[in-house]
C-alpha cells in the first residue's frame, strides 16, 4: 500500500463528500499504474472502495465528457461499465470518481463474451455520425459534430484535425498531408458506408479489464457513433485480442467481405493520434498507409 500525507487524504475526503453528499473517512490509498495522462488511485474509505483519477485541469471538461460517455455505454447493457460516482474540480485538479472494478481471471468464454457484447454495443445506432457533445481521445480534443455521411465524418473530423495538428507541430510532412487529400477521393471505393454504430472509441487491450467474475469490462472511452470497422481495426493495431474474439463478433454481427484489407486505412486515425501524443516514432506507420493507398 502507498500511504500519503494529510493533504492528499483531505483531497480525497473533499471530493468524495461532494460526490456522496456525506462525510467520508479515507482509510488508505494505493497508486495505480498505467496512465500516460492522468494519475489514478484506489481509495479505501468508510463508504467503500473507489477508483479516482485526476490531473491538473488542463482540459477542465475532460472528465465530464468521459462520464457522459461511460453513462451512454452503460445504458446499452452490452458490457460491464464502471459506474460514475462523481466528477468536477477541486483546487487546481480535475477529477473523476468511479466504482472500483476488482480484477479477476478471464473465464473460459471470456473472448466469446467480449466479441458478442461488442457486437451488441455496435448494434446501437442513430441517424447521424458523431455525438451531441465533443470529447477527447487521450488528452487531444475529439470533435463529434453530427454528420450524415460517415466517410465525410471519418475524413473531416478524424483524419484531418489530427493530420493538421501533426503538420503544425512539424511531425508530419507537407507531402504526407497532401497525400491524405488524395486518399480522401478514394475513400468511397475503399470503405463501406455503413450506418453509425455506438463505439467505445479507444478500444485497445489496455482499456479492457477483467472483473472479479471473469467477465470483460470497458474503461476510458472516447465515445461516438462511427464506423464499427474502425473500432475493430484499432483492436488489431497493438494486438492483445484473440481470434476467438473476432470470430464471435463476426458471427453475431457479420462484417462485410475483405475487412482485413481496410484495417490500415481506419488505423490512420489512432496512428495520427499517437504521433501528436507521443512523437515522430509513429510517423512511419502513417506514411506506409498513405503510400499503400
Amino acid at each position: 500500500m502507498n500511504f500519503w500525507g494529510d493533504e492528499q487524504f483531505s483531497f480525497f475526503e473533499s471530493i468524495l463528500f461532494s460526490a456522496l453528499g456525506q462525510p467520508v473517512d479515507v482509510l488508505e490509498t494505493q497508486f495505480l499504474s498505467g496512465g500516460d495522462i492522468n494519475t489514478s488511485a484506489r481509495v479505501f474509505c468508510s463508504e467503500g472502495v473507489f477508483f479516482v483519477k485526476w490531473n491538473h485541469a488542463e482540459q477542465r471538461d475532460m472528465f465530464g465528457t468521459e462520464a457522459l460517455g461511460l453513462d451512454l455505454l452503460r445504458q446499452t447493457d452490452a458490457l460491464h461499465i464502471p459506474t460514475v460516482i462523481g466528477y468536477g474540480q477541486e483546487l487546481d485538479k480535475s477529477y473523476l470518481i468511479l466504482d472500483y472494478i476488482e480484477p479477476g481471471t478471464p473465464d473460459k468464454q471470456y473472448w466469446e463474451t467480449l466479441g458478442q457484447a461488442l457486437a451488441v454495443l455496435h448494434s446501437h445506432t442513430q441517424p447521424k455520425f458523431g455525438l451531441s457533445f465533443d470529447n477527447y481521445i487521450g488528452s487531444l480534443p475529439q470533435a463529434n459534430t453530427p454528420t450524415v455521411n460517415g466517410l465525410d465524418f471519418f475524413f473531416e473530423q478524424r483524419l484531418l484535425p489530427q493530420a493538421g495538428m501533426a503538420l503544425y507541430k512539424g511531425l508530419l510532412s507537407k507531402q504526407s498531408y497532401d497525400a491524405l487529400f488524395r486518399l480522401k477521393t478514394r475513400l468511397p471505393d475503399l470503405l463501406p458506408n455503413e450506418r453509425p454504430a455506438l463505439l467505445h472509441g479507444d478500444l485497445w487491450s489496455g482499456n479492457v479489464v477483467v472483473t472479479e467474475a471473469g467477465q470483460p469490462a470497458l474503461i476510458d472511452p472516447s465515445v461516438y457513433f462511427g464506423f464499427r470497422e474502425a473500432e475493430l481495426s484499432f483492436t488489431k493495431l497493438f494486438g492483445g485480442f484473440t481470434q476467438r474474439f473476432y470470430d464471435a463478433y463476426d458471427e453475431a454481427f457479420p462484417l462485410q467481405d475483405n475487412f482485413d484489407e481496410r484495417v490500415a486505412i481506419y488505423n490512420l486515425y489512432p496512428l495520427l493520434v499517437h504521433v501528436n501524443l507521443f512523437g515522430s516514432g509513429y510517423v512511419s506507420g502513417v506514411e506506409r498507409v498513405l503510400n499503400q493507398f
